[in-house]
């Protein structure tokens, strides 16, 4: 079965919010123009025959306004038409209009976008008045029939709060999708909001607990695809695969780069999509040599790890640009990535080949089953079963 292919368009690196643990551009930022999307579409028909998925990301993509989706998802779902395209959105929804909601709707666009749990703990990070605006635009996209859901990222504050946010999504029926805060590109102290990869790991597996005792009602995204990867033992998310070829981002003047992490970042250009590149011709950039070193470096320095088929060294940007650009170390989150490996695996075969398995079925009375706590395999046939 082939790999996806995911590109990433980036129409604007602006962005209203101010989160203290990540990057703002102004809001006038340049904006991508219909003419590049144009030739984003002309350069992903010939350049791969895999069904393709577009991801508008930013900065803040709605800053684009209606009538840049209006016109863009036409253009690129005629143009690509033979790939299948499916298209998707992340977003603050601080600019979500019912008219935007609508074209939204007519392409099936799913939404991403971000909360970090109750108004209280998410203001601090986020900045005042960012929970009541992305609400806001929240209920807009309910109302039009739009699907969101919400990424929550972990700082070294609001780890500390971590019982009621997993309550706050619990309560309002919501998806629970995390991301660890890195250290930020902003302010004098890099390191103030960042999640250490100690913090991280205990996270994951309270977060596993929490989702074990709620299995019926919660939904864990990080959850099911850590233990997807550990069942089939292949990354089936970009942090634990080689993503190389796979992914590429667009800038709003039509660079390419691996990544939407590296859009702004000269020194990651691959090429523009003016030019029409091959992957032949991308493979000559020094941003894909970098992202193969990576590879390599992981395969050397990795090789006796028993989890390095399905983590991959985690995620290369977390790896190389805390360096300056040189292939030295693996995500620095590795420690939280062996954490929840080691313990999904620990929990795994313990429930296949210990003795919990003779009161999973084999043995076991049919009241023992009912009254045992969910385990791994529960986890596994609920995300079978979706």
């Amino acid at each position: 079965m082939k790999s996806p292919f995911h590109v990433m368009l980036i129409p604007t690196l602006g962005c209203p919010g101010n989160c203290a643990y990540c990057w703002s551009s102004e809001e006038d930022s340049p904006v991508m123009s219909m003419e590049i999307i144009k030739e984003v579409a002309a350069w992903i028909r010939d350049f791969d025959d895999r069904q393709v998925t577009v991801t508008f990301h930013g900065g803040e993509p709605l800053l684009a306004g209606a009538e840049f989706y209006r016109e863009a998802f036409p253009l690129l779902s005629e143009e690509l038409a033979h790939l299948k395209p499916a298209f998707a959105i992340q977003t603050n929804l601080w600019r979500m209009t019912p008219e935007i909601a609508q074209i939204f709707a007519e392409y099936q666009v799913p939404i991403g976008s971000s909360i970090d749990g109750p108004k209280e703990i998410n203001d601090v990070q986020r900045g005042d008045g960012y929970f009541d605006k992305t609400m806001h635009g929240y209920q807009i996209a309910r109302e039009n029939g739009l699907n969101v859901r919400f990424i929550c990222t972990f700082t070294s504050y609001s780890v500390e709060f971590r019982e009621e946010i997993f309550n706050y999504f619990m309560q309002n029926g919501l998806t629970l999708k995390l991301h660890p805060a890195l250290p930020s590109l902003r302010g004098d102290d890099p390191e103030k909001w960042a999640l250490a990869p100690e913090k991280y790991g205990d996270l994951l597996i309270y977060l596993l607990d929490k989702y074990l005792e709620n299995l019926n009602t919660a939904e864990i995204m990080n959850i099911n695809d850590l233990f997807k990867s550990v069942f089939t033992r292949t990354g089936t998310v970009c942090t634990f695969n080689d993503c190389m070829g796979n992914t590429f981002a667009v800038g709003p003047d039509g660079s390419i780069y691996p990544c939407y992490r590296f859009v702004g970042m000269p020194e990651w250009v691959m090429g523009n999509v003016r030019d029409h590149p091959t992957k032949a011709d991308l493979a000559e950039s020094r941003a894909w040599k970098l992202m193969h070193a990576f590879k390599d470096f992981v395969d050397e320095n990795c090789k006796d790890c028993k989890h390095i088929h399905y983590c991959r060294g985690g995620c290369p940007y977390n790896a190389i640009t805390p360096t300056g650009g040189e292939v030295k170390a693996v995500d620095p989150h590795c420690p939280a990535y062996n954490q929840i490996f080691d313990e999904l695996n620990d929990r795994l075969n313990k429930e296949l080949f210990g003795t919990d398995a003779m009161a999973m079925g084999m043995g076991g009375s049919r009241r023992r089953q009912r009254n045992r706590k969910a385990g791994i395999m529960d986890l596994m046939q609920k995300i079978v079963s979706e």
